[in-house]
């Protein structure tokens, strides 16, 4: 499953990947924002936002992505490791049910 996460901690980038390819995802992280955000976000099957290190425009930018394509969200405050399990966990219960 291809899953966007937005928001987090630079220094935590590389291993927020490595808990997505141990569950079997494709995660694309965006700590910062990028130029052209819209368009390099892609088709995700699912959005991770970690709202305590995200700028508001990263976030208006993903859940206008997200309403317009019927993507789930989950949002979540803290932005460790386990947070991130939990949240892909919720992601593929969701998915499931689509």
């Amino acid at each position: 499953m291809s899953i966007l996460l937005i928001g987090g901690l630079d220094r935590m980038h590389g291993e927020y990947i490595h808990i997505g390819s141990k569950r079997g995802h494709n995660l694309k992280v965006y700590t910062q924002l990028p130029t052209r955000f819209e368009k390099v976000m892609g088709k995700p099957d699912g959005i991770v936002l970690f709202t305590g290190t995200v700028s508001h425009a990263m976030v208006k930018v993903a859940m206008k992505l997200a309403r317009s394509r019927n993507i789930p969200v989950i949002r979540s405050h803290s932005s460790s490791l386990t947070a991130l399990e939990r949240e892909l966990c919720r992601l593929e219960e969701v998915n499931l049910v689509i």
